[in-house]
């Protein structure tokens, strides 16, 4: 299956492993590029840059297929040295990088000297056109189902696909909610030219997470996620558990007046309990609707490779006939 992101990005299939926090590690990323898609490391799970040069390094032990790099540009607890997480991926010679958050036009210079083609993660069309003026290769359109953040405007990728082809020239990727071979074909109808998973791939044996996070979310229906922290204008998709609820009751005990040191004890710092120790209900944790479509834990080439034969035989065999 050709489209301008497999062309774009020299891979095989239109699938692209977006950013995960303590889950896109080495082991993920070449999994997922071994399978014909595009791995991505998650800069940012890195505590330094020399970490980031030793996870990219450890990852190009394990693939020779090209692989990605995410730098998420947000207000945080800290300030991460995105120059030098940026001078790691330059000097191990890679050559795309998924941007996320704030704009990333400050570093786009550096991205762009070294050769480094850029796929810039939007929730809306305006921010999507704002990325494909300062440069950016690529775009993923991040619709409201997605786990993570998904923006103020509430926008389904129903109506954000359509509008995004409508106004986009540079090609972009379908995220948000993207887990089978039906999404990844009414993507490609919807002008999007391809597909980005994050939750999906959470749910596969190569995952480096803990196997009660993967049951978690083969036991989880679409009606198990929710919102939080939509009163901090930071709004974040994540699957309900106990940390969850006390969030909520904060939300709205406290209404306008919540900081986020209010609910610092649920949202920060939960990930390595989450991920790595399997306490599901350490914390927070981002998690798409797509977890109401996910029935398995199949390998990354089981998936990656069998979505795209089905969505190869739905376009020929289903959609043909309607065009009769």
């Amino acid at each position: 299956m050709k489209t301008r992101i497999t062309e774009l990005f020299g891979i095989e299939h239109p699938v692209i492993q977006g950013g995960m926090h303590h889950v896109g590690f080495a082991e993920m990323a070449a999994a997922v590029s071994n399978a014909g898609g595009l791995g991505i490391i998650t800069g940012l799970t890195q505590p330094s840059p020399k970490d980031l040069a030793n996870e990219i390094a450890k990852c190009k032990d394990m693939t020779d297929k090209p692989i990605g790099v995410n730098l998420t540009f947000l207000p945080g607890f800290a300030d991460p040295d995105y120059p030098g997480y940026i001078e790691a991926i330059v000097a191990h010679d890679l050559k795309i990088v998924e941007t996320a958050g704030r704009s990333p036009e400050q570093y786009m210079p550096m991205l762009k000297d070294a050769g480094i083609k850029v796929i810039h993660k939007c929730t809306s069309v305006r921010h999507s056109l704002k990325a494909e003026k300062i440069g950016c290769d690529a775009v993923s359109v991040d619709g409201f189902e997605c786990g993570g953040h998904p923006g103020e405007d509430d926008i389904p990728n129903m109506i954000l696909l359509p509008r995004a082809a409508e106004e986009l020239s540079i090609p972009f990727v379908a995220s948000g909610g993207m887990g089978n071979a039906q999404q990844l074909v009414a993507a490609l109808a919807l002008g999007a030219d391809g597909i980005n998973m994050g939750t999906r791939f959470i749910a596969t044996k190569e995952a480096p997470v803990h196997q009660n996070v993967k049951d978690a979310l083969v036991a989880a229906s679409e009606l198990d996620t929710t919102l939080i922290m939509r009163p901090l204008r930071n709004t974040e998709r994540v699957l309900k558990n106990d940390a969850v609820t006390r969030i909520q009751e904060k939300e709205k005990s406290l209404g306008a007046d919540i900081k986020i040191n209010d609910i610092m004890d649920e949202v920060a710092g939960v990930y390595p309990k989450i991920m790595s120790e399997g306490d599901m209900d350490a914390g927070a944790w981002s998690c798409g609707m797509v977890a109401g479509l996910i029935h398995d834990i199949p390998s990354c080439n089981d998936l990656v490779g069998g979505m795209v034969k089905e969505a190869e035989d739905i376009i020929r065999s289903r959609l043909s006939q309607f065009a009769a």
